[in-house]
């Protein structure tokens, strides 16, 4: 037989595209003040695609904060590795964005000079940058309120102010660490619905840390479980496939939706127990 033609070779699959966020046996340990150390995550894996949505649920104190942080650059691990997008990650995470549970917007700025002012690392003369400002707070509803201070916000104003603040830098990867907590429950359906218009626009590799399965199973392509701390490690990583684009509120009455909760609570469930238990100090 004769060597291949060229063009069967131009039919291999393409190589791919390195993930967002990787970490690769991580374990997180701190030092305690009477001693001795606390190992917080043991030995995980955890891969993000680009474009991916991956919420990662678990019992308090598991550490999904603490692995966010990791994905953050916040964190050294104690062993293992963080790599962003097929590179080391060594001190701060550069292609990511973090919005917090906890507002970070500066009370004696505007909201238009709050969201601005992500800009100045950069260089962005002041001019542009307020331009630049001005359409966000347009693109997430808040066009009316660009000369009012944090005081004069609700909580949801607020945390629109806080995610324009973080996108205007075009970041590539979105680290969210219970944003939406705080919230009442129908502000938070309002703003995880724009969370997901904003992200269909321009999709971004997303790593969702909450404490809410409904809410993880709502926005995600993928929810990851968690086990019980200390030494906890990734117990379940399920694929939600429900339709894009999704309305937070319909989404949930649909009897796939309640098929993919009950076989990620049937999980969850065991965990959340476990760790109800050693917090009362008993034997799980």
């Amino acid at each position: 037989m004769g060597r291949p033609l060229l063009a069967d070779a131009a039919r291999a699959e393409p190589p791919a595209a390195p993930a967002a966020v990787a970490l690769r046996g991580v374990s997180i340990a701190f030092l305690l003040d009477k001693g001795g150390t606390y190992e917080a995550v043991a030995k995980t894996d955890l891969v993000v695609a680009p474009g991916e949505f991956v919420a990662i649920v678990g019992p308090t104190g598991c550490g999904k904060s603490t692995l966010l942080n990791v994905a953050a650059g916040l964190i050294s691990p104690s062993t293992g590795k963080a790599e962003v997008f097929d590179t080391a990650l060594s001190g701060l995470n550069g292609e990511a964005g973090y919005l917090f549970q906890q507002d970070a917007l500066m009370p004696w700025k505007t909201a238009l000079d709050n969201v601005a002012v992500a800009l100045e690392p950069q260089g962005v003369p002041r001019r542009q940058a307020l331009d630049r400002a001005r359409e966000w707070l347009d693109r997430v509803g808040l066009s009316t309120f660009a000369d009012r201070y944090p005081h004069m916000l609700s909580g949801g104003q607020k945390k629109r102010v806080a995610l324009a603040q973080v996108l205007i830098r075009d970041p590539r990867i979105l680290l969210m660490d219970e944003p939406f907590g705080p919230l009442d429950a129908q502000t938070r359906q309002i703003m995880g619905n724009l969370l997901l218009d904003l992200w269909a626009q321009n999709r971004k590799a997303v790593l969702f840390v909450t404490h809410d399965l409904e809410e993880a199973i709502s926005l995600a392509d993928r929810v990851v479980v968690m086990s019980a701390g200390p030494a906890a490690v990734i117990v379940g990583d399920y694929p939600v496939a429900l339709e894009r684009p999704r309305d937070i509120a319909e989404i949930r009455t649909e009897p796939r939706f309640h098929e993919i909760h009950k076989a990620i609570w049937g999980k969850l469930r065991g965990e959340v127990q476990k760790a109800y238990a050693l917090g009362e100090g008993r034997r799980p």
